[in-house]
């Protein structure tokens, strides 16, 4: 179902004179506006803006907020992650429920909205929209539940000559049965010329189909080409898989997002891992193209270079945002280069032409595996320059002391479990993993200056410990019943996020007790199918019989309450049919208090200077007041949202759960503005021009009283 609402003519037709009056302004063609997510194809989530200064930001104001609507009050509130983009003065972005919006950006106005997502149908988190053109042909290009879309950008019409009826099923085209995967895009797709390429999101999960690469065409919706991230025989890569893994093996997708060098006709991506993300005995070698930087050329998709940042992943190392394309003389010499962050808190900086390593990088022994049939690569790539951005190594020293009950404890678990530094296999035993698989870079990505040739970097420094088991062993059903077998489904695919005690870790993992009170069964089920903001899909990883059992468990559905089960057939396992798990994976060492394991700053934002490999500052992002102690510095925090930079001397990046927003003195990291946002933030700020003024603007997350989110814009007086 589709709906699309629209002012009157009247006032778009006096938009239309103002937007053109803008658009053909010296002004605007010396500035440019955020035309694209994270400011331009590139990734530099910069801009040339400078009316907003150091001398004058503390003056910023809210010049606008508008509100979404797709929500109605009393529904879970969304963590809103879209960066919006800017053309001709007019703001296009998507809500948490991937309705789009045309807002006035002056003004804050809505324009029109589309929303495309049948009723009870979740969204996945989607970070953004694409804008394309070609004359008077005005489209926005965007992810919509399995479907990619496009509308008319003038009039928020869907264009019904693109696909079939408007849109492209996702699930078509990745080997698997598209009626049985769910394909999602968490981070929007890039133009190069009239084709839009994509990654893709798919879960992480045993029976989890491959995140292929694609490109369509921007007018017709036909596919051109198509990259397989898991090679197939007698392509590149092929080797470094079991000769049936292309039939079996998934991951390997770019959920985190791509960059394009327009010039040279080549597209940058950052992979993730290859499933299943702990155990890996049926996916032997180096596992190609998992873990890359990857580079092909944007016309045919044709391979030209990758860069592997871990082979063989072990840890959820996927990279977790798009790579930055930057240009900085090094030794006197001008070097068009790579930049990509990872959550092992490096810095891989490559030629853009070749992936050769500007600054060294060596391979180094790592530990080896101690799982049944795991064969660990031996070395892993470290960088020499330049060196970590956030903690790679603790020791007791690092161990909080809240109380001497808390620190016992931690300190009890710290030398239960195996530790050997980065890059520890995971081990029955358990497992510290520091960075954790939240840790170091995520995918709000980092910003370059080419003023400064700085490369401004958020890092978490988070700790985990990995609980590995046999998934079968560790949930043997305790009798035959539905409400059993969903109980165990739940534990073994669910109780990482959401607890054991189905209480979650709001509002990231929200809590599931009492969901019947919350949500409609159906409209649950197809959560649990198709993902919803951090969950994946289950779509095809589940049968109907144990879909149907989750439910039941979800619902206390117990006794006879419980349907009879549709007896399906099991599916058939994979080659190694041994499935060992992470069943506390994504939750932060904590003590029996709840209180970081690890003391901070556990946040931070860096400046990197390419030109030398050199840190020129680093200082802790956030506070929790309550964990700080007396005096002491702040204690940094976890985020997702990364650093915008301007010509202005200025960095934006907002909190997370302290509900900030923060200007940052570019060439020293003092905090010289502040103010508070009405909810948690998990958004790029981006910077526009329009009839004469600058502004900074966010999507921010939703509340109680408006469960949809808002955006919010700056602007001085």
């Amino acid at each position: 179902m589709t709906i699309c609402l629209k002012n009157s003519f009247r006032y778009l037709t006096a938009l239309g004179i103002v937007s053109c009056l803008v658009a053909c302004s010296s002004n605007e063609s010396k500035n440019g506006t955020w035309t694209a997510y994270k400011g331009d194809e590139t990734s530099s989530s910069y801009s040339p803006l400078d009316e907003i200064n150091a001398s004058n930001v503390s003056q910023l104001e809210n010049a606008w907020t508008f509100q979404m609507t797709d929500l109605e009050q009393g529904e879970q509130p969304v963590s809103s992650q879209s960066n919006p983009i800017i053309v001709g003065g007019i703001m296009y972005v998507n809500s948490g429920k991937q309705t789009v919006y045309a807002i006035d950006a002056a003004t804050g106005k809505e324009i029109w909205s589309c929303k495309t997502l049948d009723e009870g149908v979740p969204s996945a988190a989607s970070r953004g929209v694409t804008y394309w053109e070609s004359g008077n042909d005005k489209r926005i290009l965007y992810s919509s539940g399995n479907y990619l879309m496009a509308i008319d950008a003038k009039n928020g019409e869907i264009i019904r000559s693109f696909g079939i009826n408007g849109r492209i099923n996702l699930n078509e085209g990745m080997r698997d049965d598209p009626e049985k995967i769910s394909v999602t895009l968490s981070t929007p797709g890039r133009i190069f010329k009239d084709l839009i390429i994509i990654g893709a999101r798919t879960p992480d999960l045993y029976g989890a189909p491959p995140g292929y690469i694609r490109a369509y065409n921007c007018k017709t919706g036909k596919l051109e080409w198509t990259f397989h991230t898991i090679p197939h025989p007698g392509e590149i890569g092929y080797e470094t898989w079991p000769p049936d893994a292309y039939k079996y093996a998934g991951g390997v997708n770019c959920w985190a997002g791509l960059s394009i060098d327009t010039d040279r006709g080549m597209v940058y991506l950052a992979l993730g891992s290859p499933s299943y993300d702990y155990y890996a005995a049926d996916r032997t070698g180096e596992n190609l193209f998992g873990n890359c930087v990857l580079a092909l050329d944007a016309a045919t998709g044709h391979y030209k270079w990758h860069f592997q940042t871990v082979h063989h992943d072990l840890w959820d190392y996927d990279l977790p945002a798009p790579p930055n394309l930057v240009t900085f003389k090094k030794d006197g010499k001008q070097i068009d280069a790579v930049a990509q962050v990872t959550k092992q808190g490096f810095v891989f900086v490559l030629d853009r032409d070749t992936g050769e390593p500007i600054y060294p990088v060596e391979e180094r022994k790592v530990p080896a595996s101690n799982m049944p049939g795991e064969k660990a690569w031996p070395t892993q790539p470290f960088p020499v320059k330049p060196k970590a951005f956030v903690k790679q190594f603790m020791t007791e020293d690092d161990l909080n002391h809240y109380s001497d009950e808390d620190h016992k404890a931690i300190l009890e678990q710290f030398r239960s479990v195996r530790y050997e530094g980065l890059f520890t296999p995971p081990d029955l035993k358990g497992t510290l993993s520091l960075p954790a698989s939240r840790g170091g870079a995520n995918w709000g990505g980092a910003a370059y200056d080419p003023i400064t040739t700085y490369l401004y970097i958020r890092g978490n420094n988070l700790p985990e410990i990995q609980t590995i088991v046999d998934l079968d062993k560790h949930f043997a059903t305790r009798d035959n019943s539905i409400f059993e077998t969903g109980r165990v489904i739940y534990m073994q695919h669910c109780s990482s996020c959401h607890g054991g005690d189905k209480k979650g870790v709001p509002p990231t993992f929200p809590s599931l007790v009492d969901l019947k009170d919350k949500m409609e069964e159906k409209e649950a089920l197809e959560k649990v199918r198709m993902g919803g903001g951090a969950m994946p899909g289950y779509k095809g990883v589940l049968t109907a019989d144990e879909e149907q059992a989750i439910m039941a468990y979800l619902y206390d559905k117990t006794g006879s309450q419980t349907a009879q089960a549709t007896q399906e057939q099991p599916k058939e396992k994979e080659p190694n049919t041994i499935r060992y798990g992470n069943i506390t994976g994504y939750r932060t060492w904590s003590g029996p208090s709840g209180n970081p394991a690890m003391k901070g700053p556990w946040g931070t934002l860096n400046a990197l200077n390419l030109s030398t490999g050199e840190y020129e500052w680093q200082i802790p992002l956030g506070n929790d007041e309550k964990l700080q102690e007396k005096g002491g510095p702040i204690t940094g925090l976890l985020g997702r949202s990364g650093p915008m930079v301007t010509a202005g001397g200025l960095v934006f990046i907002s909190g997370a759960e302290d509900k900030k927003l923060w200007a940052f003195d570019k060439r020293t990291g003092k905090m010289i503005w502040e103010t508070e946002l009405p909810a948690a933030n998990n958004a790029n700020v981006c910077s526009y021009y329009v009839n004469g003024k600058q502004y900074v603007a966010l999507s921010v997350g939703g509340t109680k009283e408006n469960p949809a989110g808002s955006i919010m814009a700056f602007k001085l007086p």
